[in-house]
């Protein structure tokens, strides 16, 4: 009788423990294991971190890394399965979509900036830049004091349209600011003379430019609007759990090779849907950043 009492005390721990095992997850990992789903947020034009190709399909930069992320979370959570949704994100619509919790990761060029972390949190660093603007040859621009009362877009919801603002203030440039829903609008508004400059990150600058009808005609400024900057993937704030295996996922991409691999594919090569090559080899900082992962918001530590 001791015996079986022995066994059914037994399986009674065996079950609490295992109980105690599947209420261990909170958060987004709950989340995934529980609906067998994970929601990326994709950008439609920020090539070529993420954009749409010919299909209409998400790619880039940033959705590589994504999917490595979704790769280790179904291996952490132990899934035979697990599905990817796929959620289209503004400049304007990130955040609150991802604090919503619409989305559980946000895969494009997001700054990663001590003011955001107030709101999400952001894995390891996979680009720095600097906020630079784009104009015509034609327009003779040769600094920033150069944009005094003229007409300057930026897209709206970004740290970009921000750092104008102030610049626009501080150097009393007197500029009529438009703010623009995305970045091809942006865009579209100096090609079509309706503004004189579009500041935005260098790198976004130079793939819509490369992507133009006549690259020849634009120049990406020298003057920036800020120090590098580090771009991250953005998840859910005070969520320790999710964050760790995220980066965990992202530390051991970079720092494996793989990550430049994933880098040279989108930064050095013909890419999706015209075959652009934007020749932007890896940065020496970023390869330090690379081999030291780290979700650090001041660019200070990017050197």
């Amino acid at each position: 009788m001791k015996h079986f009492r022995s066994i059914g005390l037994a399986l009674a721990a065996t079950f609490v423990v295992s109980q105690a095992g599947a209420q261990e997850l909170t958060g987004t990992l709950k989340n995934i294991k529980d609906t067998g789903a994970i929601t990326l947020g994709f950008r439609d034009s920020s090539i070529p971190f993420s954009y749409l190709d010919d299909n209409q399909k998400p790619v880039g930069f940033a959705m590589d890394i994504c999917y490595k992320i979704v790769d280790a979370v179904k291996k952490e959570l132990k899934l035979d399965k697990l599905e990817v949704k796929l959620n289209p994100v503004t400049s304007a619509t990130r955040i609150p979509l991802m604090a919503n919790g619409t989305i559980d990761l946000e895969c494009g060029s997001t700054t990663n900036n001590a003011e955001r972390q107030k709101q999400v949190a952001f894995t390891n660093t996979h680009f720095l830049t600097a906020s630079r603007y784009v104009f015509k040859k034609s327009s003779g621009l040769k600094s920033i004091d150069d944009l005094k009362g003229k007409t300057v877009v930026s897209t709206a919801g970004t740290t970009n349209i921000k750092q104008l603002t102030e610049a626009n203030v501080e150097k009393k440039l007197g500029a009529n600011i438009i703010p623009a829903k995305d970045h091809a609008e942006a865009f579209l508004m100096v090609e079509t003379d309706r503004a004189v400059a579009f500041v935005m990150d260098d790198i976004l600058l130079a793939s819509l430019v490369a992507g133009s009808k006549s690259p020849d005609d634009y120049v990406i400024s020298k003057d920036a609007f800020s120090k590098p900057e580090p771009y991250g993937i953005m998840l859910r704030k005070d969520d320790a759990p999710f964050k760790k295996v995220v980066d965990a996922a992202t530390a051991a991409l970079y720092t494996s090779g793989e990550g430049q691999k994933i880098y040279d594919k989108w930064f050095t090569q013909k890419i999706p849907p015209k075959g652009l090559n934007l020749n932007s080899p890896i940065s020496a900082e970023l390869k330090n950043e690379f081999a030291k992962p780290t979700d650090s918001p001041n660019p200070d530590d990017y050197k």
